[in-house]
């Protein structure tokens, strides 16, 4: 609509002013939408902390297939970190990567620390994926990154709420949002398996 709204606006000044005018607005116009475009966001602007407190920076992954999901460990959920692993050991040599996020925003089923989160992932489902710091996922306290993955504005797909525990957020290899998946969909459900392969 704005794009016509423009147009219309555009060929009024040509009528009314003359050529020279018409031009002008027409590079006001080109600069406005470069910058809209630029205010698009991908994942690759984000840096966090991982569980041991270290830098992870999203540019490390450009290139690769992102699945984001916010875990727990307390969860009726919390056995989809096996099926997580099992994906993850099965596609990371094909340029696809996990990378969770404890959250404690559903029922508090998230307590631990940073430190017993890692030992319960380690001990319990032999984790390997990168699993970052404890965020918030929603509300007043909710991670730029997932305002990123929730809010149309800045992914470019859709708006979203994280709906419960294991929400899967899959990221393209040009670091855009493609699809959400449900809590209850198994990591190694067919349609994310297809998503990956590319089919």
């Amino acid at each position: 609509m704005k794009k016509i709204l423009i147009f219309v606006l555009a060929i009024s000044i040509y009528a009314c002013c003359g050529k020279k005018e018409a031009k002008t607005l027409a590079v006001v116009t080109e600069v406005a939408s470069q910058e809209k475009s630029q205010e698009m966001e991908n994942i690759y602007q984000f840096k966090v902390k991982n569980l041991a407190g270290e830098d992870f920076d999203f540019a490390s992954l450009k290139g690769k297939k992102i699945m984001i999901v916010n875990t727990a460990s307390k969860c009726g959920l919390t056995p989809q970190y096996k099926d997580l692993q099992k994906l993850y050991e099965t596609y990371k040599d094909d340029n696809f990567v996990i990378v969770g996020f404890p959250a404690n925003n559903f029922l508090k089923q998230e307590p631990g620390t940073n430190e017993e989160i890692a030992e319960f992932c380690q001990l319990n489902y032999g984790v390997t994926f990168p699993m970052m710091e404890k965020i918030s996922v929603k509300g007043k306290e909710m991670h730029p990154i997932y305002k990123f993955l929730t809010e149309k504005a800045k992914n470019g797909l859709e708006d979203s709420k994280v709906k419960w525990n294991f929400q899967k957020y899959l990221i393209d290899e040009n670091g855009n949002l493609a699809k959400i998946i449900a809590p209850k969909t198994l990591p190694t459900d067919a349609s994310i398996i297809d998503w990956i392969k590319g089919l």
